[in-house]
């Protein structure tokens, strides 16, 4: 039996999601089952509920968008991370970040502002892009059928304390394309060498431990709630503790966190 957008709605409530306030959204589509409507349907309820806060997805184009293809089309260049935040890229009222890899979406209370200044930043998720965004805003991230390996937030946390061999000393010379033709060059360090997110499950418990995530169900797929604030606090001990906590794929050492408490 196929979920409705009603049903969808109840589950977004049961979550526990703040609808006024700031929501991103990491998905997998195929794990929430069969849907009246189907993705556009899954888009129509976090468009509803999100209504009176503001609804981001990421709109990534990592994959492709390099020095040899170096050119990134606001209006037209596909993301690379699921079919919800390509299509939901495409909706009326929607804005679009003008970063050529690490993109945003949004739509509703100050979405213009929220995206706003995205290409100013030679890094993925600088602290003053909507990745850090987030955190000022107190924000939600919900994974949606994904686990923490998808939370980009978290490349944002190492970023901002400089976690050493994450990304690239050079610069690429990407262009972003404006939708009137206009040409914006971004030069851009990109990420390097291992893909560090492969590690992040490992604090998957920690955070449920210290309430700063938290898991339930949307459709058929089993949902995380991070929060921001919380997650960025406790990652950055961690992080002060020990650097390489993302740089293996060892099981965490509980042990060594005990002196801050975790």
């Amino acid at each position: 039996m196929a979920y409705t957008k009603t049903e969808l709605l109840t589950h977004l409530k049961d979550l526990g999601i703040d609808p006024k306030g700031t929501l991103l959204v990491h998905s997998s589509m195929k794990s929430i089952g069969e849907v009246e409507g189907g993705a556009d349907t899954v888009l129509d309820a976090l468009c509803e509920y999100m209504k009176d806060g503001l609804l981001v997805l990421p709109t990534h184009t990592w994959s492709y968008i390099n020095a040899e293809n170096p050119r990134y089309y606001v209006e037209t260049s596909e993301v690379c991370v699921g079919i919800l935040p390509e299509l939901f890229r495409q909706r009326e009222g929607v804005v679009r970040s003008l970063h050529p890899t690490h993109s945003v979406a949004a739509i509703g209370k100050d979405a213009e502002e929220f995206i706003k200044d995205n290409e100013l930043f030679d890094t993925p998720c600088a602290r003053h892009s909507p990745w850090g965004k987030l955190l000022d805003r107190k924000a939600q991230i919900m994974l949606l059928g994904v686990d923490l390996r998808r939370n980009t937030f978290i490349h944002g946390v190492e970023e901002w304390v400089d976690i050493p061999g994450r990304m690239t000393d050079d610069h690429q010379m990407l262009i972003t394309v404006l939708p009137d033709g206009t040409e914006i060059s971004v030069p851009s360090r990109r990420h390097c060498g291992d893909s560090w997110s492969q590690y992040f499950w490992k604090v998957d418990d920690m955070l449920i431990k210290h309430d700063a995530m938290y898991k339930g169900r949307f459709g058929d797929a089993e949902v995380r709630i991070c929060k921001t604030e919380p997650m960025t606090e406790i990652l950055n001990q961690m992080l002060a503790i020990n650097p390489h906590l993302f740089s293996n794929n060892d099981p965490l050492d509980e042990g060594l966190y005990t002196t801050v408490g975790l």
